[in-house]
């Protein structure tokens, strides 16, 4: 049976047309190089051989390979094979070194807690497990420095009054003395610029992590573009980049950046112990109602380039066709001014029973553990969405926009559906086939649970960047 079938359920016409298939590796460039970016004890003797062959001598792999996205996951995937025949198990925390914990400071902006933050946040809790503690430097203190869960972490608060505030920079330097950090670690075009000035001040190296394409980042063009002008120009002077996904890494390889120097390295989650709902009647513990239909949630810092309005009109379009659903929102609104337009025109649609605005959660696994079906229709800008590793990790079926990284942690058809940005009727689709098939959404959030706990944890996102610190300090584990 195809899937418009199982939609369909008739041979009456649908509202819905039938969801086609995506390929996930339509935005990765081929590769017919060496290969620079993975673990570094590993690199001597891994290569791409033509036509399309990645050869590892150490381990005596072959595999069949024919793109930049699939050679960025392929370390995780040996890793995963090595765990399923009986080797290091998902989930395990890997053995660190024993050796002295240096410090990383990691120069952040800080404004919002959301998928970029929670990353910081989950590398200072599990770095020092491999050797490095973690200091922050805030240039923009917002959320982050209250509601993360490192607090035991040292934070600096050096606000900024705009982008072209380095007044900010000596107090960095005096504070950065006083710690005595090994390396400079940013994580925004604002704070590259900062962190720039104050590695080569005290000569030490820089590391920069590119959480998205600066290019495509807002719909903002013009910010867009001097972000990505400050990038280029500094990169020269970036000893490391750690880029979340394939694409992102293309994105650094479109500014001259060579192989040796960009390292990818997945986002990561913990494997998340909130059971989830048996059934699909979930009670929404974030605004305390409980609801009587399937629960088709989203987790956002909800700004244009999420997609939003994608998605309510696919929740009209699925009410029209009599497919009744509630729709859980959970995050703030990047401004008061979109938030309005938004309401307005849920309201003008007479949405608004349909609709449940949860808003700011910090324990974002419980909230998805009241929902049934998790989405994310990201018009662009994506460089491995956090939530979506957050939402596999909760045993959900996903559906999300095949953009950017999306497509190296969803796999269509197996762990979701992947459809194109900006297709309400799409999305629609795809929403429609999980809540009518349940066995179908339970075998995907079966099958994206399993692939979290593989190649998506905290402990090895950590471990792959402490990795990156010891070939940039040049650091063994008997040092």
């Amino acid at each position: 049976m195809t899937c418009c079938e199982k939609l369909s359920g008739t041979n009456s016409p649908s509202v819905i047309p039938p969801i086609e298939p995506i390929d996930s590796r339509a935005e990765s460039a081929q590769v017919s190089a060496r290969i620079d970016f993975i673990e570094p004890e590993r690199r001597n003797s891994c290569s791409i051989n033509s036509p399309g062959t990645y050869a590892d001598d150490s381990r005596g792999v072959h595999v069949e390979v024919d793109s930049y996205s699939e050679v960025c996951s392929l370390a995780d995937r040996q890793w995963a094979t090595a765990a399923l025949q009986g080797g290091e198990q998902p989930g395990e925390t890997p053995a660190p070194c024993a050796r002295s914990l240096q410090t990383v400071l990691h120069v952040i902006n800080g404004e919002h807690y959301s998928g970029a933050e929670r990353v910081q946040d989950l590398l200072a809790l599990r770095l020092p497990g491999f050797g490095y503690g973690v200091d922050f430097a805030c240039l923009k203190p917002g959320k982050f420095p209250n509601v993360r869960l490192s607090q035991n972490s040292p934070l600096l608060r050096l606000p900024m009054r705009a982008r072209w505030d380095l007044r900010i920079v000596y107090p960095l330097i005096r504070w950065a003395r006083e710690r005595g950090p090994a390396l400079l670690h940013a994580h925004t075009p604002r704070a590259l610029l900062v962190a720039f000035f104050a590695a080569r001040w005290l000569g030490l190296p820089l590391v920069y992590h590119v959480h998205s394409p600066a290019r495509h980042d807002s719909t903002h063009h013009w910010q867009n573009r001097l972000n990505w002008w400050l990038e280029r120009l500094l990169s020269r002077w970036v000893d490391a980049f750690v880029a979340v996904s394939g694409p992102t890494a293309n994105h650094l390889r479109q500014y001259g950046v060579p192989c040796s120097r960009i390292w990818v390295v997945h986002n990561g989650v913990p494997i998340n112990a909130v059971p989830k709902n048996e059934k699909m009647l979930a009670p929404d513990h974030a605004v305390g109602k409980t609801f009587e239909v399937p629960v088709v949630g989203t987790v956002a810092l909800f700004r244009p380039r999420k997609g939003l309005e994608v998605l309510l009109e696919a929740i009209d379009l699925l009410h029209t066709e009599g497919l009744k659903v509630q729709l859980l929102a959970v995050g703030p609104f990047e401004s008061t001014a979109y938030q309005e337009q938004v309401l307005g025109w849920v309201k003008q649609r007479g949405l608004e029973g349909a609709v449940r605005w949860a808003g700011f959660t910090q324990d974002v696994p419980r909230a998805l553990a009241t929902m049934d079906i998790f989405v994310l229709p990201s018009l662009f800008g994506e460089g491995l969405p956090m939530v979506i590793l957050e939402a596999m990790a909760t045993g959900l079926p996903v559906v999300a926009t095949a953009v950017e990284g999306t497509p190296e942690a969803i796999t269509h058809g197996v762990e979701g559906w992947l459809v194109p940005p900006g297709d309400p009727r799409a999305l629609a689709q795809a929403i429609a086939l999980l809540v009518r098939d349940r066995s179908l959404a339970q075998s995907m959030g079966a099958a994206a649970k399993r692939r979290q706990q593989i190649e998506f944890s905290d402990l090895r996102m950590a471990e792959r960047l402490a990795q990156i610190y010891d070939r940039v300090l040049r650091r063994d584990c008997r040092s």
